[in-house]
């Protein structure tokens, strides 16, 4: 089976530079054998991708496109931290917030963008649990914001 770093070249994709943290945090902390990322929005080379709520500027299909780019910048953090993704074991949790029009429902929906990309770079491993919320506002009037739980060897 060919390595996640393998597997993210296979998709087209290439993993980012770690995100700059916004604020007084560090993109991703370790404690034992488990890596929790702060939250990542969808930046590109420095830049917000999209900016609004879900169900209104922004919609369904995209949304879900801005949550699998949280969740490479999630990748990249974890990478930064334990060296490379084959000592990931398995994705434990990932939290999805989707700042959402007050009738938009979809979350769950949404947040499968970076579920999906899990499950495409991990295979078994990135089968996990999950919350998708929808929430007012985010940092910068992002769309998405994502944070994982790994546990690593």
């Amino acid at each position: 089976m060919s390595s996640p770093e393998e597997r993210i070249r296979e998709l087209g994709l290439e993993i980012p530079d770690v995100v700059a943290p916004l604020a007084s945090y560090v993109p991703a902390a370790r404690t034992g054998s488990l890596v929790y990322t702060a939250g990542q929005l969808p930046i590109v080379k420095g830049e917000l991708a999209a900016t609004g709520k879900v169900g209104a500027e922004i919609d369904p299909e995209r949304a879900t496109e801005l949550a699998r780019l949280c969740g490479l910048n999630a990748i990249a953090a974890i990478r930064a931290e334990v060296g490379e993704l084959s000592r990931v074991r398995r994705i434990v949790k990932v939290v999805g917030f989707v700042a959402s029009a007050p009738d938009f429902y979809g979350q769950p929906q949404v947040v499968n963008g970076v579920s999906d990309l899990l499950g495409e770079v991990f295979g078994d491993a990135g089968k996990h649990a999950r919350s998708a919320v929808g929430v007012a506002v985010l940092p910068r009037d992002a769309p998405v914001e994502v944070e994982l739980i790994a546990e690593v060897d």
